[in-house]
């Protein structure tokens, strides 16, 4: 696939500069190994941000298990509230 793609001046001459240094033949190769370059952070932030959240839920795991056996659950005072909540609107 072929496309052009418009850079500014800085970014033109800065792939100007990464062929000239001969470590890339032309500036596609720049823009893909640029690219390349991009979807690894993405794919590093993502794994971070993952691992964000499953330490999140570690330790929402460990202050409900910290916080003692649960309740006696009554169903019937939970649909009274709900009840009431709603006459009130």
């Amino acid at each position: 696939m072929s496309m052009n793609v418009n850079l500014t001046p800085r970014l033109e001459d800065m792939v100007r500069q990464k062929v000239a240094g001969g470590l890339y033949n032309n500036a596609s190769e720049v823009v893909r190994d640029a690219l390349r370059l991009m979807e690894a952070q993405d794919r590093l932030q993502a794994a971070k941000i993952e691992a964000m959240k499953l330490e999140a839920l570690r330790e929402d795991l460990h202050d409900g298990l910290a916080s003692g056996p649960a309740g006696e659950l009554n169903i019937e005072a939970i649909k009274e509230r709900g009840r009431a909540r709603l006459n009130q609107r």
